[in-house]
């Protein structure tokens, strides 16, 4: 009797496999409404992999780069990274007591959003290179690992891990299963992303291109190190994008997928060859389920992703499609485990 129940449950687990198997080769984008926009999506692949196809891309040639913040993860209310350096800022205040009078550092430790906000570029960056460098780059990787372990999105209540679109998880395992190499290319902190980008995203640290700061090496204690200093290496914004995706990469993507005006020019990049190419923009429109901000098409404008009615018009020209997180996403987040 124990035999037969078991092997009963074996058969109904062998069955339910099989099920869900088919049920990911008939849809490999569950999460994606019927539209126009997964429509274009499927066409896409099924052309360039096609080999009878005129738009036929050889595996080694389909590249797809994907912007971070605001693409592949919430930005909101701000950059995850941000939300780091400010606990980092916090952790290492009591052996900075001039913080508490010196801004942006005061506005940090007072929690003073408007404040810090009005502080621009300038500010963050300084935020930034105080509790971003001055330790091996072994050291930083523990401690991004370690607030990953604890930190929690504000809104949602769950770590930030668990705030990655889950069709854009889907899209990603998609592109992989059809001989893609996919790539992020954000303007996020190259060693930020890197300790989780391959568990969380599937994406290897090498498919990796961000902002960074420069490195040193150096021999401690008979160990050799690298030491990240407080000086900017590279901005990897704009147009700083295509010039990454060109040096780390060397070759054009067919696909490219953003959220903001940070994006245009990787966009452009990619789209400026022939043969078929597929160009996204994510453009956050539902404030039930995650954020609404633009300001295109009359939204509120955000300091965390900027989509610009200008960058709106040019997707419209230039036939890039803009995916609706309201129309066109059946769910935003991972089910809860």
């Amino acid at each position: 009797m124990i035999i037969t129940s078991t092997l009963a449950r074996i058969h109904l687990i062998a069955i339910l496999i099989v099920m869900s198997t088919f049920a990911w080769a008939s849809d490999p984008l569950p999460s994606w409404k019927d539209g126009q926009t997964k429509t274009r999506i499927l066409q896409f692949v099924a052309t360039v992999t096609d080999q009878n196809s005129e738009h036929f891309v050889p595996p080694a040639e389909r590249i797809a780069t994907f912007d971070n913040d605001g693409t592949l993860w919430s930005e909101q209310p701000v950059y995850t990274q941000l939300s780091f350096a400010l606990d980092r800022v916090k952790t290492l205040a009591p052996q900075h007591p001039e913080w508490k009078s010196q801004q942006p550092f005061k506005a940090a430790l007072e929690n003073d959003m408007k404040t810090l906000s009005a502080s621009g570029e300038k500010g963050l960056l300084e935020l930034v290179m105080a509790s971003h460098s001055g330790m091996s780059t072994d050291t930083f990787t523990t401690l991004v690992l370690e607030w990953f372990q604890q930190a929690q999105h504000p809104r949602f209540n769950r770590p930030y891990t668990e705030t990655a679109y889950q069709p854009m998880l889907e899209l990603l395992a998609y592109l992989r299963n059809n001989e893609f190499k996919t790539y992020i290319v954000s303007g996020g902190g190259i060693e930020f992303m890197r300790p989780i980008s391959e568990s969380l995203y599937g994406i290897p640290p090498e498919q990796v291109i961000g902002s960074s700061i420069k490195t040193r090496y150096e021999v401690k204690n008979g160990n050799p190190v690298l030491t990240r200093l407080g000086e900017i290496g590279f901005i990897n914004d704009k147009a700083g994008k295509p010039v990454a995706i060109n040096e780390h990469i060397g070759r054009r993507p067919i696909a490219a997928f953003g959220n903001s005006d940070g994006d245009q020019q990787m966009l452009e990049w990619t789209g400026a060859s022939q043969g078929a190419r597929l160009m996204m923009l994510v453009f956050h429109d539902d404030k039930e389920r995650e954020y609404a901000y633009g300001p295109a098409n009359g939204l509120p404008a955000s300091s965390s992703g900027h989509f610009s009615q200008n960058l709106m018009d040019k997707a419209k020209k230039n036939n890039w499609t803009v995916i609706s997180m309201k129309d066109d996403w059946k769910t935003v987040f991972p089910a809860n485990n």
